[in-house]
């Protein structure tokens, strides 16, 4: 099983497939102005649910679902700073897990749960670390779409700590005679190990932030190089969270085209190799397998599909069969079989992979 993900993604993953499986999945933004709309978003979606159960499943089971569906929802923590909410139930489970990333609301009835809005929520794209560095202090905080979270390292962040420390000569830093510019470098170089730490914690990419003769010797010391997105330069010292944000929007996402660039790059390598499997019948066919190392797919890639006369064919859906079991997405089905097996999924903005049929599952062999 992937390790990136959490024990409820696999509580989720690993529960007993069993009909109806009930996915409500919503924005939760649930601030008081905002709660009444999160009210009414929710009975909407108990009430699409309650039809589709009594259009298509045995009264007394129906019964069962719709009612733990409504004791969840009446359970909800409307204080949570979260930015939406996945609801699974189905007659012998349930879960609610609260999301960092907003999604589009999504009601499902279908033979299994709906889970890629788990995996994207935990996935890394969407966050990262920023260090500021000033001549004073320094400070990081774990980015994400919507906030920074301050965090504080062992060593101590300011450069005043570090004053009364015996001033011999850094290594690879023999021509330093000033001691200001040793108290800098010893400053940069217990931040550095900070920077260790938490990279061992977070695998995430880090932004550098600072004036820029600073982020020079920054860049002399840094152990670290290869986990740097990129650096800033300016005095950022004094500068709100908000203001933050925007001026390393630009960078964050040159630093997301430039891991969308990266995967293509692995897409064609893998291609040259004949270990790539390209559209939904290829990668569903594989994926049953557990060919799967690492799953490629457009976020919001949905495709609805029929088993065809063995498990690894499939057919498109373009109404709803009667009497057929179908998938209503099967995208989901894919990225939970590649992940229980061991393999990983990584999305792409909508369009990366229109010469892929939107979806590519490169195999371990």
């Amino acid at each position: 099983m992937n390790t990136n993900f959490d024990s409820e993604i696999k509580n989720v993953m690993n529960a007993l497939h069993y009909r109806p499986s009930v996915s409500v999945i919503l924005p939760f933004e649930a601030k008081l102005n905002l709660r009444t709309e999160v009210t009414h978003a929710l009975k909407i979606a108990v009430d699409k649910v309650e039809l589709e159960l009594q259009d298509n499943y045995p009264a007394e089971i129906s019964s069962i679902v719709i009612n733990r569906l409504k004791s969840v929802i009446k359970e909800l923590e409307f204080e949570t700073k979260k930015k939406s909410i996945a609801i699974y139930v189905s007659p012998i489970f349930e879960k609610v897990m609260y999301l960092d990333v907003p999604v589009e609301p999504r009601v499902i009835v279908d033979e299994s749960f709906e889970i890629r809005d788990l995996v994207y929520s935990k996935k890394q794209l969407h966050k990262y670390l920023v260090l500021l560095l000033s001549g004073k202090e320094s400070r990081m905080y774990l980015g994400n779409t919507g906030e920074f979270v301050r965090i504080i390292p062992d060593n101590p962040e300011t450069i005043d700590a570090y004053e009364n420390e015996a001033p011999e000569r850094v290594a690879n830093f023999s021509d330093i005679s000033d001691r200001k510019e040793i108290l800098v470098y010893k400053f940069l170089h217990h931040i550095d190990n900070s920077l260790e730490q938490i990279l061992n914690e977070h695998h995430l990419p880090v932004f550098v932030l600072g004036a820029e003769k600073l982020l020079g010797q920054f860049k002399q010391i840094t152990k670290h190089q290869k986990a740097i997105a990129d650096y800033v330069h300016g005095n950022y010292e004094e500068s709100t969270m908000p203001q933050l944000k925007e001026v390393l929007k630009p960078y964050v996402n040159a630093w997301k085209k430039e891991k969308q660039k990266d995967l293509l790059i692995k897409i064609e390598e893998a291609a040259g190799k004949k270990k790539l499997a390209v559209g939904i019948n290829e990668v569903w066919k594989d994926s049953c397998q557990n060919k799967g190392q690492l799953l490629i797919v457009e976020k919001n890639y949905m495709y609805a599909a029929q088993r065809g006369g063995t498990e690894d064919v499939l057919y498109n859906v373009v109404e709803k069969p009667e009497h057929v079991s179908y998938f209503k997405d099967a995208v989901d089905d894919v990225l939970e079989k590649v992940l229980l097996n061991g393999g990983d999924v990584e999305f792409v903005d909508e369009g990366v992979l229109n010469n892929y049929q939107h979806i590519i599952l490169i195999n371990y062999y």
